[in-house]
């Protein structure tokens, strides 16, 4: 069995002091709980944080003999990288985006490179303890750089992820300073997790605008590899909290919460975070008591709010507002005998805990905004007598599986104290035919289930990862082609332009040739024994003016038009041009129903280009495209090529092929031909290579060529490596 490295912020320990000595103990949190046996039947270890500063090297070395019992390895933090990493960064402005409350962010946002030096001491501390065949799996907001900078030091590694809080719509994840490296540094995971279908759409639509990475239903390609992603809706464990409801104690203590009789209890559990929504919530509850003088002592609320951040002052005059609130609520409704709201601040023990539950006529779980919310779930495991309702946020993760709560719009004060009213007026008949309902989807897909659903899930997309079509050529391998070429006695390259000498632009006139750029082709060019030739999709009029300059051959609309060097240029014989009437019009139409897309009309093809449409919607727009354009022109001379944000079509017999085989003829038996290119069109020209040809493809798109390199610079450093050194 693989080992199981898990990696969190915190490690699943707590640590106290008695009469001045170092105690460690296990944590009873729901991650701590359903990692704890795969943890420890694998034999892996639990890095993280241990909650304790640097220290004195006699007490950090007594700390780490009580870690290694328990095989958990600690990440020592200085107090000063804590307050900035954890507080500064994670808590200051990756939760509140991340919880949609952009307006919570710092108006100068600092401490990045803590952040950056923190998740790379983790990932260096977990490449320190990884053997070939782990599974490693990083968790949560506070360490999104760690896959990337994992990967980076074990290429190999299998890595999962798992977000347990919301991720944003793009919109709300792009306010973030620091969004590039955030997605980057996930993406060097196998498998990226999340609580809900929703979450994945964000990410999907955060990559597509941030990082012009398109996702496939449930994949994306980076790179060379092919990242997974996946729907794993957290459980928790929920017999222990069944057994626990069921106990004598939690059955008395529930007893003596619910006098007097004929008062109904409605209980709100939360930590104290803006996220939660008690504001709103005791609004709402507000606003049932004065709307119903009826249920003025016959009903009350009962918030637990557990302290949270308490040194952050925004949390401290959240805690204002609360009890304000409670104040205000409690002075204009309570009676000598009735008090509407029962307020505690402070921590519950599991037992208090799942007697509020039991407790409940009613349960609240109404944040504003929640990765998942556990909470909903305790209740409904606590509930062995199948009573009890759940009024539960449409905004929690836990509201797209528990179908038969009580949805509400936290938001809508009035209507959300019309739930309440409703599920305080249900029958008993209704309540429990909802309460059997959420139990069966409880029990089953317990924390149990979701780790073995992630762990296979993550051996799966390991198994699947980086086909040996789509891997990047190693360096060394890249090295022995550059000897190749030097060492050839005549040397041909056939280059394609967009994608391979220069990056793409938005606008394509955009694309110029840079100084360094003409300087490298101009070098080629002088170089004894050695042919180089441009091979474009470009228009001629665009191809002469970047290049024509320069002593090398040119080759225009894929080969449609081409130029020796210092020669005029040719075509080849006219093709078929009657369907340009029919598609002209179409793609004018498309351009005008998609904002910031345009066309391009060259000698014997036509190019509509999206680059800069909304990239959603550009993309829809492209694959319409793309399929009534087949339909329509299916019994014509013509092609479809579907390039990086580009719809071309042009006639039959048009092709980089055409030039390859002239170029090929023409040249002496003993030269090296090799091709250079990233798209389709690309491919016809590797195809077209003799014997012995070198196709060399730049991208991470998949392609016939046995050469592979990243990008555009990898290129022109392969190129420029074929130049004398002082050059």
């Amino acid at each position: 069995m693989s080992r199981l490295l898990i990696v969190s912020n915190r490690l699943p320990i707590t640590v106290t002091r008695v009469e001045g000595e170092i105690r460690v103990e296990p944590s009873a949190g729901g991650l701590a709980t359903g990692l704890r046996g795969p943890h420890e039947r694998s034999g892996g270890l639990w890095i993280g944080w241990p909650g304790e500063p640097d220290g004195e090297p006699a007490e950090r070395a007594a700390l780490e003999r009580w870690l290694a019992d328990l095989r958990t390895v600690p990440v020592w933090l200085a107090s000063d990288d804590v307050r900035r990493f954890y507080e500064n960064v994670s808590n200051e402005v990756l939760w509140p985006v991340l919880h949609y409350r952009v307006d919570q962010m710092p108006l100068h946002v600092e401490d990045w490179d803590a952040y950056e030096r923190v998740n790379d001491r983790f990932a260096e501390t977990v490449a320190a303890h990884y053997r070939p065949g782990d599974l490693v799996w990083v968790h949560d907001y506070q360490l999104m750089r760690v896959p990337h900078l994992l990967r980076e030091r074990v290429p190999d590694a299998r890595i999962g992820f798992f977000l347990h809080v919301p991720f944003p719509s793009s919109e709300v994840f792009r306010t973030l300073p620091f969004r590039e490296p955030l997605l980057e540094g996930l993406l060097g995971a196998d498998l990226i997790g999340f609580h809900t279908a929703a979450y994945v759409r964000h990410f999907a639509s955060s990559l597509l605008r941030t990082l012009g990475v398109a996702t496939d239903v449930d994949r994306v390609r980076w790179g060379s590899r092919e990242v997974a992603l996946g729907i794993f809706p957290m459980g928790i464990d929920a017999a222990a909290f069944a057994a626990q409801a069921d106990t004598a104690e939690v059955r008395a203590e529930a007893a003596a919460l619910r006098r007097p009789e004929g008062c109904a209890v409605l209980v709100g559990i939360d930590r104290l975070d803006y996220t939660k929504g008690i504001p709103r919530r005791l609004l709402a509850f507000e606003q049932l008591l004065r709307s119903t003088p009826a249920l003025h002592e016959r009903v009350r609320l009962i918030q637990v709010a557990v302290p949270s951040r308490t040194g952050v002052d925004a949390y401290q005059e959240f805690r204002h507002q609360v009890e304000g609130l409670v104040g205000r609520v409690n002075g204009a409704f309570g009676t000598q005998r009735w008090v509407p709201i029962n307020y505690i601040y402070r921590n519950l023990s599991p037992a208090e805990v799942v007697a509020l539950y039991r407790a409940a006529d009613v349960m609240l779980v109404t944040p504003i905004r929640d990765g998942m919310n556990l909470v909903a779930k305790e209740f409904v495991a606590a509930r062995t007598d199948e009573d009890g309702v759940l009024v539960l946020s449409e905004f929690a993760g836990a509201a797209s599986e528990l179908a038969e709560a009580v949805h509400v719009n936290p938001y809508d004060i009035d209507r959300t104290a019309q739930a309440f009213q409703r599920a305080l007026s249900l029958g008993a008949g209704e309540r429990r035919a909802r309460m059997r309902g959420l139990r069966r989807r409880v029990l089953s897909w317990d924390v149990h289930r979701w780790v073995r659903s992630f762990l296979d899930a993550l051996a799966e997309a390991s198994r699947r990862q980086a086909a040996p079509a789509l891997a990047l050529t190693p360096p060394p391998a890249v090295d022995a082609v550059a000897r190749r070429m030097r060492e050839a006695e005549r040397l041909l390259l056939l280059l394609d332009y967009d994608g391979t000498l220069v990056p793409f632009a938005d606008v394509p006139d955009l694309a110029t040739p840079d100084e360094p750029l003409l300087h490298l082709l101009g070098a080629l060019a002088a170089r004894p024994r050695t042919a180089v030739h441009v091979v474009s999709g470009r228009p001629r009029e665009t191809v002469e003016r970047w290049l024509g300059a320069l002593p090398i051959g040119l080759h225009a609309e894929h080969g449609f038009w081409s130029r020796e060097p210092g020669g005029e240029w040719t075509s080849l014989p006219t093709a078929p041009t009657e369907w340009r009437s029919r598609v002209l019009p179409i793609l004018e139409h498309v351009t005008a129903r998609t904002p910031g897309s345009l066309v391009e009309e060259k000698t014997v093809s036509l190019a509509w280009h999206y680059r800069m449409a909304d990239p959603e919607f550009g993309t829809f727009q492209a694959n319409e495209l793309r399929l009534h354009l087949t339909e329509m022109l299916s019994n014509m001379p013509v092609e479809i090529l579907t390039g990086e944000k580009v719809i071309e079509i042009r006639p039959h017999g048009v092709s980089k092929a055409v030039i390859v085989a002239r170029l090929v003829q023409q040249a002496h038996p003993d030269t090296l031909v090799v091709g250079f290119g990233d798209d389709r069109t690309d491919e016809e020209l590797f195809t077209a290579l003799p014997p012995g040809g070198i196709g060399i493809h730049v991208g991470p798109q998949p392609s016939r060529a046995p050469v592979r390199l990243a990008g555009v610079r990898d290129a022109r450093r392969l190129l420029g490596s074929l130049l004398d050194v002082s050059a």
